[in-house]
């Protein structure tokens, strides 16, 4: 058992708590973190009642960037390990006709989260050793009409993660990029999702717990997903342009 404290930033997901679950019950200590902390406090105590661990809960409004510095000062200590788990799919149709939107998903998936997860790498590059994980998304490696909003922040989000990687690959620092597909969760309620391309929460934190053991760089949860946009990366654009993806 091990008491290396685990950073969840966006704690609220699915994904972040079944994250919280499967860190947790390997033995390490939580620091959950997100808008509305308030409602992580019954979750906190469970997962520490019943994993004989710590569990903290910090307030952080990822678009309130003034606010890094000291929300990372305020952490009980240093983690061993920081998931960024924030995004927010938004809405193409309103964000290509309203700017406020637009920049709304933009500041959610990217500057936010980037910015944060760079001052967490200046701290465990100071120290000489950290895992980063990074929640980015195959919406990200092409745009595509339906939601190029949302992916155009994500394509930021994974080529900062990458350039960090590359950067820190001395340090000791470790940074990983995962790209989920699919996943059937509160944010994508409601939408047609094909059952060989979606995964579960527990499913994913499984696939992101165990490539971060074994220091993986970039990796695709449901590993379907690596042929499906291999395929859709390699289409011409003249044929492209005609599809509706």
């Amino acid at each position: 058992m091990t008491s290396r404290p685990v950073l969840i930033i966006g704690a609220r997901s699915d994904i972040a708590m079944a994250l919280a679950r499967r860190y947790a019950a390997a033995g390490h200590d939580l620091q959950l973190a997100a808008r509305g902390s308030e409602g992580l406090a019954a979750d906190a105590a469970d997962l520490a009642l019943r994993h004989g661990i710590s569990a903290s809960v910090h307030h952080l409004d990822i678009l309130d960037t003034a606010s890094f510095a000291a929300f990372l000062d305020g952490l009980p200590a240093l983690p061993d390990t920081a998931i960024c788990v924030v995004g927010l799919l938004g809405d193409q149709t309103a964000a290509q006709a309203d700017p406020d939107a637009a920049a709304l998903v933009m500041r959610s998936n990217y500057e936010g989260p980037a910015l944060l997860t760079g001052m967490i790498a200046e701290r465990f590059a100071a120290r000489g050793a950290g895992t980063i994980i990074g929640i980015s998304s195959v919406a990200g490696e092409r745009g595509r009409a339906s939601n190029y909003v949302y992916g155009s922040a994500k394509a930021g989000y994974t080529a900062f993660l990458s350039g960090l990687r590359n950067r820190l690959a001395a340090t000791g620092v470790h940074v990983m990029t995962v790209l989920p597909g699919f996943v059937r969760t509160k944010m994508t309620a409601g939408m047609p999702l094909s059952p060989p391309l979606t995964a579960e929460p527990a499913a994913v934190a499984e696939a992101i717990f165990n490539a971060a053991a074994k220091r993986r760089d970039v990796i695709y949860t449901k590993s379907i997903w690596r042929l499906v946009m291999a395929v859709i990366r390699n289409i011409p654009e003249p044929i492209f342009k005609k599809t509706k993806l």
